[in-house]
């Protein structure tokens, strides 16, 4: 805190506006509190943000703890690498064990760490490359005079461009090293899922979507604001950078940050729900497409997801058929669901046993939902998108005929199971499962005066069957069998 009130108490004398200003010297510029005093909004959002939380979050923290125990140190930095690249950087970790003892400005993704960036050296394990030359980068050609650092234009901060997607993704890209892992694996695979997208540089390369189209919305707005700095009205990115993690210590913004993911997952699937009915009872065939998200669905450390299908059968207002029912304290393995749908990849150690901890990984097996690499739907690929469930997977609900089904796609970034291990092994404080929230994808979930779209997530009766904004079609692919289906779309 005296290094913080220091800094202040040099920028009421030498900060934004002030008529003896000079240019903040490098140890101002690493710390985010510098930044503070010009930029509020950006540091506010980028405070609640899981960029600043990256190095406190006790999940990293036990899992590094956890991984340099069991490799005998042979993790090295690669985890505080992407968690805490400054402090590596600076020379003040070689582990991230020590992360408690460091300032705080050293941990997390700061801000002096992405606009110092002046080149990409690779595709996995944050291989950006910085300057030393006490000039940040940023989006604008043109940036206002008087402030307290000198300023340049880059297309890698520019989050229209290509070449702030090279940025972003190397960093949400993550290929295991060997040793310690068994063998070399493409773990986090979200930057080439993007890549090979319709929204990507290698399917449509004259028409992509960056990653800060979907995770830096912008406004209109001054990018800095102080006494005596007249700075026009631009675009300013926002930097709350919400994905699908979240923190489960208190930090800054933690329900706006849970706000902005909810948002976020809304807009990715599409759901329909068809039923069949039959002499003996009927059976529910649920969709979901893929329509949204610039990757696989989930995306990032898939491994670790658990992203999973609810449906509820009634008939005369009575539940008679139920999958994926889970409550906020269970775990997904406890429900002993044959029918649960679970949207994943699994990872497997060398003895084919399933690993839960990284560095024991050897093989991963994909179980999430592919990118869209064609918007055209009579592109046979328009379809690869597009996966199914039957329900049950048995054939049918023997003698019931249902007139309401409902279906809700959750998602709960981390699954118990994991967390598990990490305090069965005394890594982790037990008490944090409890802040690990479940998202719920609500389609319109700002639709005002839809009472039926608000309260239910997706649901299939007589009044949405009736409803012109839902699409109504026969299933044509399985010849012999017909499915009344209504489909929704989470898009706004």
């Amino acid at each position: 805190m005296t290094n913080h009130t220091a800094i202040f108490a040099m920028m009421i004398v030498v900060g934004c506006g002030s008529a003896s200003k000079k240019n903040l010297d490098r140890e101002e510029l690493l710390d985010p509190l510098s930044c503070k005093e010009c930029h509020a909004q950006h540091y506010d959002e980028w405070a609640g943000s899981m960029h600043a939380y990256a190095a406190d979050d006790p999940v990293f923290l036990a899992m590094n703890e956890r991984g340099q125990e069991e490799t005998s140190g042979a993790l090295g930095n690669f985890c505080v690498n992407c968690h805490a690249p400054m402090a590596v950087r600076e020379g003040a970790t070689t582990d991230g064990t020590n992360l408690d003892e460091l300032p705080q400005h050293l941990k997390g993704i700061t801000c002096y760490f992405c606009h110092s960036v002046t080149d990409v050296d690779g595709r996995h394990n944050n291989p950006l490359v910085l300057s030393d030359d006490l000039v940040m980068r940023g989006n604008l050609t043109d940036p206002a005079e008087g402030a307290p650092h000198e300023s340049v234009y880059s297309a890698l901060l520019d989050s229209t461009t290509i070449e702030s997607a090279t940025m972003c993704g190397p960093c949400h890209d993550i290929v295991l090293p060997s040793p310690p892992a068994p063998q070399a694996v493409h773990l986090e695979r979200t930057f080439r899922e993007w890549g090979d997208s319709v929204f990507g540089t290698n399917v449509n390369p004259d028409s992509v979507v960056p990653c800060g189209t979907c995770h830096m919305k912008g406004e209109n707005r001054p990018i800095a604001e102080a006494e005596g700095l007249v700075v026009p009205q631009r675009r300013a990115h926002s930097h709350d950078f919400p994905g699908v993690d979240v923190a489960l210590t208190p930090w800054p913004n933690r329900d706006r940050q849970l706000e902005l993911i909810a948002q976020e997952l809304d807009t990715t699937l599409r759901v329909d729900i068809c039923v069949e009915q039959l002499p003996d009872g009927s059976s529910v065939r649920v969709v979901l497409d893929n329509v949204g998200a610039g990757h696989r669905w989930p995306s990032g450390a898939a491994q670790d997801r658990r992203a999973f299908v609810e449906v509820r059968g009634f008939q005369n207002g009575q539940v008679c058929y139920e999958s994926g029912v889970l409550s906020n304290e269970q775990s997904l393995p406890d429900l002993q669901d044959p029918d649960l749908w679970v949207l994943r990849d699994r990872t497997f150690k060398t003895d084919g046993d399933e690993a839960h901890m990284f560095w024991d990984v050897a093989t991963v097996e994909e179980g999430t939902i592919p990118a869209p690499i064609s918007a055209n739907p009579a592109d046979p690929a328009f379809f690869v998108t597009h996966v199914r469930r039957d329900f049950p997977v048995s054939g049918r609900i023997v003698g019931c005929f249902l007139d309401r089904v409902t279906v809700r796609v959750r998602l709960r970034p981390m699954g118990f199971d994991l967390l598990d291990d990490l305090v069965d092994s005394g890594h982790l404080d037990p008490t944090l499962k409890a802040e690990m929230p479940v998202f719920d994808l609500v389609p319109n979930r700002r639709v005002v005066g839809i009472p039926s779209l608000t309260s239910v997530t997706f649901e299939w009766s007589d009044d949405t069957r009736n409803d012109r904004r839902f699409q109504q079609f026969p299933d044509t692919s399985e010849p012999g069998r017909r499915f009344d289906c209504i489909g929704m779309s989470s898009r706004r």
